[in-house]
């Protein structure tokens, strides 16, 4: 689809009208996108860094140029795109320069890394490359998690009433806006639909999207003789992954630690501070092992997976982690949501700190049972995961954009009246921050 085509050999498309001549320079000449990152990707430090980065491979194999901006300090442990022939650019936000940015670079297609970079720049580009395809990739839905976490503190039954937030109103509307949001969660997708009556000509399921497990991969990892102690993993500047540790190390291992007193816990997680660090305790076999240079390598030399997650939406990297390195899993069952589908899980699902116990000792010292839930972890990402079937279907959607745009947006009026309003009230108070930090910029001179 994506073809070299001289602007010269459309001479003999004359009696094409302008829209048509605009189509297929659009469909056939070499497609640019733009991805406006909230973060510098760091797939080793977090899923949506993983995610990420399959969703610039699903690019990059279409040969798309890439150009990847953020706002965001670059990190040291971020992704060396510039090693996969991706531009790094450094963008500032409140600035009439992303729009020189953006003249210069007219992008065929532009992606948002989450709702807050749509509000923070959709309306520049809706303006000044109107006709490039706007993409939505929500990571998960943050007003769910939100709303779960919100429950969570209240010490109450999480309710839809949970949902109806400010932020819910932000994330939807910039959903709204967009010509098409990656949806990574079924759930997700059947609540935004189902509750908030949001069209799914509007919505995406992209989940993970990961190769097939094999059987030579399967026979290379350690048995279940060959593995010991607990392990547990995930970012510490995810609230849930804290939470999740606190109730690990508060009330789960305890219950664990007397049944197997020569077990061991290894917590690992990228970016712990001194309040994670103080929960390390040697005597007491929980361990806090900060970064993990390569998760699978370190989840694989263990016999379960500890992943008690009590809020929190999308879909858990860490599980599919566990999955890769066969390493079966317990887990609640918001951490379940929306990876198995229908298929037993890899492990075991409990909510209560007894029950997770109970189980995860259960799993640990019975080899027939920890064996099956291995080979459940394996069907799942064989069933639910590949890749082909998912990059497919993206392009798929995304052909049938590129042919008719037009029509597409005017069949979600909705969305544009938000983008007429939001352009509106965000320009504005853009270009008044804009102002107001040159007036300070001269006056400290």
């Amino acid at each position: 689809m994506y073809q070299k085509i001289s602007r010269i050999s459309l001479s003999k498309f004359s009696l094409f009208d302008d829209f048509r001549k605009k189509t297929i320079l659009k469909t056939m000449s070499r497609s640019k996108l733009l991805i406006i990152g909230f973060v510098w990707p760091e797939p080793n430090s977090s899923a949506a860094g993983g995610r990420m980065m399959q969703l610039i491979e699903l690019f990059l194999k279409r040969k798309f140029d890439i150009v990847y901006a953020s706002p965001a300090n670059f990190s040291e442990h971020a992704e060396d795109l510039e090693a996969l022939g991706i531009r790094q650019e450094q963008i500032e936000v409140n600035t009439s320069v992303f729009d020189e940015f953006l003249n210069e670079e007219q992008p065929t297609h532009v992606l948002f890394d989450r709702f807050m970079m749509e509000e923070q720049f959709g309306w520049r580009v809706a303006e000044h490359c109107p006709e490039a395809i706007r993409i939505l990739d929500t990571e998960d839905l943050h007003f769910l998690r939100k709303g779960r976490q919100q429950a969570y503190k209240e010490k109450k039954a999480f309710k839809k009433e949970f949902l109806y937030s400010d932020t819910a109103k932000r994330e939807i509307a910039s959903i709204l806006r967009s010509d098409m949001s990656l949806i990574i969660s079924k759930a997700e997708i059947e609540l935004l639909v189902d509750e908030f009556k949001v069209s799914r000509r509007l919505l995406l399921y992209v989940p993970f999207l990961l190769k097939p497990i094999k059987d030579e991969h399967i026979r290379e990892l350690p048995t279940f003789e060959d593995r010991q102690n607990f392990i547990s993993i995930g970012n510490f500047l995810h609230a849930p992954n804290w939470d999740k540790t606190l109730f690990l190390k508060e009330e789960i291992w305890p219950l664990i630690k007397i049944a197997i007193p020569e077990a061991e816990l290894h917590v690992y997680g990228a970016y712990t501070s001194q309040k994670v660090e103080q929960l390390h305790n040697p005597k007491q076999g929980f361990l806090i092992k900060g970064r993990a240079p390569n998760a699978i390598e370190c989840i694989k030399n263990a016999r379960v997976l500890l992943g008690p997650v009590r809020f929190g939406a999308g879909l858990k990297g860490k599980f599919i982690d566990s999955m890769k390195a066969g390493t079966p899993s317990i887990t609640t069952t918001i951490g379940a949501e929306g990876l198995c589908g229908d298929l037993p899980w890899c492990g075991e699902i409990a909510n209560s700190a007894e029950e997770i116990a109970r189980q995860a000792i259960n799993l640990y010292t019975m080899p027939k049972r920890w064996k099956i839930a291995q080979r459940n972890g394996f069907q799942i990402i064989n069933k639910r995961f590949q890749y082909k079937v998912h990059s497919a279907n993206f392009f798929k959607r995304l052909t049938k954009l590129n042919t008719n745009l037009e029509g597409h947006r005017q069949q979600n009026f909705i969305g544009q009246i938000l983008m007429h309003h939001t352009t509106q009230s965000t320009k504005y108070m853009s270009l008044w921050i804009e102002s107001k930090n040159k007036t300070s910029s001269k006056e400290s001179i």
